[in-house]
């Protein structure tokens, strides 16, 4: 089988033009494929000399298209390989961009052959660009690729850098959303990675700030909306969000469709078991329809039923309330406080001689802006005893100092 060969004196952008160009046309006859090879080499030749690199591109992957199916994996990576590197000689940003857009674009043209080598490639060209929007660019391009090729768990390693790529890339509100998106439905597919799902699916919808967004673009968030909710009361180990307050979700609470799913969000963040119950007797066709079981959402809301007694009770909380409040037994109240401890959303200690726990830390269920404002404070009283108590150890110091100076002066 024939193979990329470039001579010493030749340009290897020109070694693969002439290379799929025999391999093109080799069924044409030893004339014909000699002809327009001679045709396809020169004219690579003056797209080099005029330094018309993204005409070029546009011609090596053209002849490239055809031939994709029938060589072999190392040539492939050659091909574009060599492609790839012309970004460099790119005269402008601007043209190094619509060369990386042409090159990603027929990468990802068919993403289920041989998708890792497809993967590496954009990944090469991403590493060889400068202009930081290119970058971004490539890199969506790659998700895509990921998500339908089924090649996630290439990619996904680079999720934890995403917040340090978003300072390199500087890109908008936009671009954000849509890379957040994608994002998250990519580790939706992992269900060892639902937190992780969840986190940028609320990434997503916090680029919603609903000042001057006009309606047709906040009507669009709905639906992902209802997906973080309903994610948010599925899961298991996931007791805190600031779903609440985001305009993207409380656009739910007056829409005629998606109402009841904005008002099952706030009994899982402001309410108690009872008023769940209360809700399940008259909307658990619509839990259902949502595939939300009905026995995980009790244990989920007894939960947070007492974070929400750990945030109203001065510390304390009698084990009689507890019981009233989860509609448990006696004997299951500990249960219960041991498996909030065991899920670190709760620290504390029962008392059984008086029947309370004494609580010293818990999860708020709600974290918006109120509990921002409440943090704010916290930290502010903690900067003031910490700059008072320096204070003092420094007036202390000084007045020993004092001290041991009269005592020397009386001696």
């Amino acid at each position: 089988m024939s193979a990329i060969v470039a001579t010493s004196e030749e340009d290897p952008a020109l070694a693969v033009i002439r290379f799929t160009a025999e391999l093109s046309w080799a069924d044409a006859g030893p004339e014909v494929a000699e002809t327009q090879v001679s045709e396809l080499c020169m004219e690579a030749e003056e797209f080099m000399f005029r330094s018309r690199w993204l005409d070029l591109v546009s011609l090596i992957l053209t002849s490239a298209d055809l031939i994709t199916s029938r060589v072999s994996e190392k040539d492939l990576e050659c091909i574009f390989t060599v492609t790839c590197n012309l970004v460099t000689r790119a005269n402008t940003p601007d043209e190094a961009l619509e060369m990386a857009k042409l090159i990603s674009s027929k990468v990802v043209q068919q993403p289920t052959d041989r998708p890792a080598l497809r993967l590496k490639i954009l990944f090469n060209l991403y590493n060889l660009l400068e202009n930081s929007y290119s970058r971004f660019f490539v890199y969506k391009k790659a998700l895509d690729l990921a998500a339908s090729g089924k090649v996630a768990e290439s990619i996904i390693p680079s999720f934890k850098n995403i917040d340090s790529f978003l300072q390199e890339w500087n890109i908008g509100k936009i671009d954000q959303r849509e890379l957040f998106r994608s994002i998250s439905n990519i580790l939706k597919d992992n269900k060892s990675m639902a937190k992780d799902s969840f986190a940028f699916l609320t990434r997503y919808l916090a680029t919603f700030s609903g000042a001057g967004e006009d309606a047709y673009t906040m009507n669009e968030a709905k639906e992902e909306a209802v997906q973080a909710i309903i994610e948010f009361v599925k899961s298991p180990d996931i007791f805190q969000c600031d779903l609440f307050d985001m305009p993207a979700v409380a656009q739910l609470e007056k829409d005629g469709k998606y109402a009841l799913v904005y008002q099952l969000l706030k009994i899982f963040v402001t309410q108690r078991l009872d008023a769940y119950l209360d809700f399940h007797a008259a909307n658990s066709t619509l839990l259902k329809s949502y595939g939300l079981v009905h026995e995980d959402c009790i244990t989920k809301m007894r939960l947070m039923s007492l974070l929400d007694l750990s945030s109203h009770e001065s510390g304390e909380i009698p084990y009689s309330l507890i019981r009233d409040t989860l509609r448990i037994t006696d004997d299951e109240v500990e249960y219960w406080v041991v498996k909030a401890i065991t899920s670190k959303q709760l620290d504390c200690k029962m008392d059984q001689l008086n029947q309370v726990v004494i609580v010293s830390r818990h999860t708020e269920r709600l974290f918006g802006l109120s509990q921002w404002e409440n943090l704010r404070l916290k930290l502010g009283a903690w900067r003031r005893n910490i700059a008072n108590g320096i204070s003092t150890i420094q007036a202390n110091k000084v007045s020993e100092g004092l001290q041991g100076m009269q005592g020397l002066a009386i001696r």
